[in-house]
């Protein structure tokens, strides 16, 4: 792992080096986790290596306050770790466009990144999540000042695991689970030392011109029982080039819980985008007139 600076905070950075590459510049894939209880972590141990191992240039962080990268005091509105993204790839010395696998929150980031830099977006995986809009600034708000309201009467855990197992997840979770209880302890921590709850609903949000405006290929990959339904159908008729997928039986944590499944249909996408096979009828790497 490496820790690079950016925008004033040291983010933590970890890079899957292409295996069986297939000649050139090998396309580079940017993982983008959620918010509050999620790290690269998730995609190191789903997409991460599968990509690389199909010849991808895998790039997984740990956004601002998140993980083992820096927990500034302010800064946590979508436009800043979207700038993040822009600043790390520069750091990095990546300048042709990217791939961006984007979940949750990450997938808000991965769009609002593609809107202002159209020209670094090769395509977008959105995983249970979509662009900042304004009906998604009023339901941040009202959760994020559900958890902050519960927070001094120390009932930030119970929230968090009530709202994780009715809304997030397809398995049974348990009051005490350890695992749970760990992620509801650190989204408590930063929530309580940083000015996220405040700053994310306050995002500057994308119109209904400015979405269809998005040029680049979209994948809305969800939960058959997720969260964005009703979103992503109102998406899907405004992108101009999008395919929508849903993983039956789900809830919003479908990276986690079907990881096998979310991999074969996320990798087989990008994969069209880094690699079209050409029309009937051409020669492979002749120009087109």
């Amino acid at each position: 792992m490496a820790t690079i600076a950016v925008n004033g905070v040291r983010l933590n950075v970890r890079r899957l080096p292409p295996r069986n590459p297939r000649g050139g510049v090998p396309p580079t894939v940017v993982f983008v986790h959620g918010a509050f209880i999620d790290s690269l972590a998730s995609f190191y141990f789903t997409l991460g290596p599968a990509f690389a191992a199909t010849g991808f240039d895998a790039v997984l962080y740990d956004q601002r306050g998140h993980g083992r990268s820096g927990r500034p005091a302010t800064g946590y509105t979508v436009q800043d770790f979207s700038a993040d993204l822009a600043g790390l790839l520069d750091a990095l010395g990546i300048g042709h466009p990217v791939h961006l696998v984007g979940n949750s929150f990450g997938g808000t980031v991965a769009l609002d990144f593609a809107w202002r830099w159209p020209d670094r977006a090769a395509s977008v995986v959105v995983i249970e999540s979509g662009p900042a809009t304004p009906q998604w600034a009023a339901t941040m708000r009202a959760a994020l000042h559900q958890a902050t309201r519960e927070l001094p009467e120390g009932e930030a855990l119970s929230w968090f695991v009530r709202q994780y197992g009715a809304l997030s997840s397809a398995r049974r979770i348990a009051p005490d689970d350890p695992h749970i209880m760990r992620l509801g302890r650190g989204a408590a921590r930063l929530i309580a030392s940083t000015t996220i709850a405040g700053d994310i609903p306050a995002s500057a949000v994308l119109s209904r011109e400015e979405i269809a405006a998005l040029r680049c290929p979209v994948l809305l990959l969800n939960g058959g029982q997720g969260l964005v339904a009703a979103q992503t159908a109102e998406l899907a008729s405004l992108l101009p080039r999008v395919r929508v997928a849903e993983v039956p039986g789900q809830r919003h944590s479908v990276l986690v819980e079907a990881p096998r499944e979310v991999c074969r249909i996320a990798l087989g996408w990008v994969g069209e985008q880094a690699w079209p096979s050409p029309a009937p009828g051409t020669v492979p790497g002749a120009a087109a007139r």
